[in-house]
């Protein structure tokens, strides 16, 4: 139940969301929870009563654009909040902050990930993708099961970390990395959940927490420095972050470049990874849309290697990854701290207050999809897209904040989609969808087995 509070000829106080409503959902199914108060909100702000912390939930798409990209001078990031407290432990200041080392690092990245250099590397992250797939040619041949989750990893980071890293980083570093970041991610889910717990008091996850990130540190802090000698003549990550500068002339220190390293590898994999896996059960359950996608890319591609020059007509995969997006946005909660007073959808809110925005939240309200729940990618056909507030769906968020890695993901994936579907066919032994993981970015809580035979008995060239 919501409880008005009402205030005439001003900016009104926003409903409530009582503290005996919040914290049993919560505590029961956080997923269930959070959709169900966003339905209760009907469009509005409202707030979360959490005793001590009562944050505002934004679900409006109108609202969104306010917070994320009109007035997002209005709304910071918070390094020191209650949800970006504790990633900050890992990140530090850099891309994943605010202020001017968020600034700096942004200008500095921002060249590597334009829409026209990415596609100028899609041929190469094609014959890499190509090759990684083949891979899965034994276990298809001998009839073996494979984990789809592991092996979207090693897919992406034989790509990602020979695209952008210049094979600073080996596939295998760049597992045990993505490995102490899947520990990270699901170690702060208990701060997440209790967010007006202070950082110094103990919680349950706080050691995975520091054991994670000292073996990140182990593994990619000497890679930083021995990447500082030959910086002057690298294009990849983290060359660009060594020759780069503050807005005031000065080189970014070591810390900074450590932070920003840290951030672009999960940046640059985690998306692809995580969101993938959920859409090999969806295509079990729904095989209309299976033969459809199945039917394009064997169009598309034909007999030949999935290259660049097919993305453009994968039309239908662009549409299936949409809806994939819709349903599990990896960067499910964009929390914001209110910068100054200010009024919002004719809500008060006060300076310090924390905002939640949940792509997770509004792009599964039926307020503003219909039948959220279902699969469908004809929802992202251009004529309905249109018809769509843009804010009705930010899975990489917006404004000045919006995820670098955005163009990126879109062509990977579907790189990745068109070979697997054109080397093998597939089935999932179970129908049951993976159970959502609300951590610190949203990922499937059981992994996903695919059954594999080679669609051409003598492979694909």
């Amino acid at each position: 139940m919501v409880t008005p509070h009402t205030a005439p000829n001003r900016a009104r106080r926003a409903r409530s969301v009582p503290l005996w409503h919040v914290l049993p959902g919560l505590a029961r199914d956080p997923v269930r929870a959070l959709l169900g108060f966003g339905e209760r909100a009907a469009g509005e702000v409202v707030r979360l009563n959490l005793g001590s912390f009562r944050p505002y939930l934004v679900t409006d798409p109108a609202h969104v654009q306010q917070v994320l990209g009109d007035r997002a001078e209005n709304f910071g990031r918070a390094g020191d909040g209650p949800f970006w407290g504790p990633l900050r432990r890992l990140f530090g200041d850099g891309i994943l902050s605010d202020g001017p080392a968020w600034s700096d690092s942004r200008r500095i990245l921002q060249p590597l990930f334009t829409a026209r250099r990415v596609e100028a590397m899609m041929g190469g992250i094609a014959e890499t993708i190509a090759d990684a797939v083949a891979e899965m040619d034994a276990p298809a041949r001998a009839g073996r099961p494979v984990d789809i989750g592991a092996e979207q990893a090693r897919i992406v980071c034989r790509a990602i970390m020979k695209a952008f890293f210049a094979d600073r980083i080996s596939v295998s570093d760049a597992l045990r990395v993505i490995e102490a970041q899947d520990a990270i991610a699901t170690s702060v889910i208990p701060r997440v959940l209790v967010p007006f717990v202070p950082l110094s008091l103990p919680m349950p996850g706080d050691r995975t927490f520091r054991d994670a990130v000292r073996r990140i540190d182990e593994v990619l802090v000497p890679i930083v420095r021995s990447a500082r000698a030959t910086a002057a003549h690298g294009d990849d990550i983290i060359s660009t972050l060594w020759r780069g500068t503050t807005d005031d002339g000065r080189p970014l220190d070591e810390q900074q470049v450590r932070n920003d390293t840290v951030a672009m590898v999960a940046v640059t994999t985690e998306t692809t990874i995580n969101v993938l896996t959920w859409l090999w059960p969806h295509l079990e359950r729904s095989p209309e849309v299976a033969a459809r996608l199945q039917e394009e890319i064997d169009q598309v591609v034909g007999g030949d290697r999935v290259g660049p020059e097919h993305l453009p007509q994968l039309r239908y995969t662009r549409m299936v990854l949409d809806e994939l997006i819709r349903l599990y946005p990896v960067a499910w909660l964009a929390p914001r701290q209110v910068v100054r007073s200010v009024s919002l959808g004719g809500v008060e809110l006060e300076e310090g207050a924390t905002l939640l925005v949940s792509p997770l939240i509004t792009q599964r309200l039926e307020r503003y999809w219909e039948r959220p729940e279902v699969f469908d990618p004809d929802r992202f056909a251009p004529d309905r897209v249109r018809a769509r507030h843009r804010y009705a769906f930010f899975p990489f968020g917006g404004g000045p904040h919006q995820c670098l890695g955005m163009h990126l993901f879109y062509l990977e994936a579907q790189l990745i989609v068109a070979n697997v579907l054109s080397r093998y066919r597939l089935r999932v032994p179970s129908l049951r969808l993976p159970t959502m993981q609300l951590a610190a970015a949203l990922r499937t809580k059981d992994r996903v087995e695919l059954e594999l035979r080679p669609a051409h008995p003598a492979g694909v060239a």
